[in-house]
């Protein structure tokens, strides 16, 4: 009995271990680092690789190089002008993740910009709305928008996306794999929404900086882009090359739905 009651048990246990295992699966989509991205590109032959080039033609192999991409969130703004003018003066190419309402219907000008001077151009929702709050239909209508508002201005629509504060599940996962989006976090950030101290924010991102890195910073707070001068030419110093977050993954390509994060 005592044998038959372990088995019991012990099979009552395995059960729960597999309930909790599928909630965490329904909460957190499983992760793609950019490393895993490249290898597993170079594993398939199903389709041709993508080709890594910087902005200005050059190649890229971050499978050999000590690569870095630079992104911002929640743009443009005021500053974002600033701003290209020094990734263009440095060579460097970024990607930004833009706002919809009140950033790129208010600045097409500069997301115009962005596209023509090599940046990726990619997506942050229409308003910030934390999306693991919304239904489906609310999660649509938010990348929907900015999608449509983009493609609009530019002629091309995203392929990446950003979640606010980072917040997904699967539900999330489904519905930007409908509208041909792969989503992005980071793994460095400043926490520049907090601070205006420009020699704080370069302090963090330095601290945390490493190869096949994500550096998240957003141009609309005024500590933000007085502090990238710094950042580009330490890291510059240190060997890293600045890349999109497209060209980090290469030869792999981003996958609509999938999360991908260093």
């Amino acid at each position: 009995m005592i044998v038959g009651r372990k088995k019991i048990w012990l099979g009552a246990a395995a059960s729960l271990m597999a309930v909790a295992s599928l909630a965490a699966g329904v909460l957190r989509p499983d992760r793609i680092s950019p490393g895993e991205a490249r290898s597993r590109a170079s594993h398939t032959e199903a389709r041709p690789a993508a080709a890594a080039t910087t902005a200005h033609g050059g190649a890229v192999d971050c499978g050999e190089l000590r690569c870095i991409a630079l992104t911002f969130d929640a743009g443009p703004g005021k500053d974002t002008p600033e701003l290209l003018d020094l990734l263009k003066k440095e060579q460097v190419p970024a990607t930004f993740f833009l706002l919809g309402e009140n950033h790129v219907l208010k600045h097409p000008k500069t997301v115009r910009r962005m596209a023509t001077e090599g940046h990726e151009l990619a997506n942050h929702t229409w308003s910030h709305r934390i999306l693991t709050d919304l239904d489906a239909e609310g999660i649509r209508t938010e990348l929907a928008r900015t999608q449509d508002a983009v493609e609009r201005v530019t002629g091309r629509k995203p392929t990446l996306m950003r979640p606010p504060q980072g917040r997904t599940d699967r539900e999330v996962a489904r519905v930007s794999r409908e509208l041909g989006l792969a989503q992005v976090l980071w793994s460095a950030t400043a926490k520049d929404y907090s601070t205006t101290d420009s020699a704080l924010i370069t302090r963090r991102i330095l601290d945390a900086a490493d190869r096949d890195g994500i550096i998240l910073l957003h141009d609309i707070y005024d500590g933000t882009v007085p502090a990238v001068p710094g950042i580009i030419a330490e890291l510059k110093r240190r060997g890293y090359t600045f890349v999109t977050v497209p060209q980090l993954l290469a030869p792999g390509v981003a996958e609509p739905g999938a999360v991908y994060k260093p």
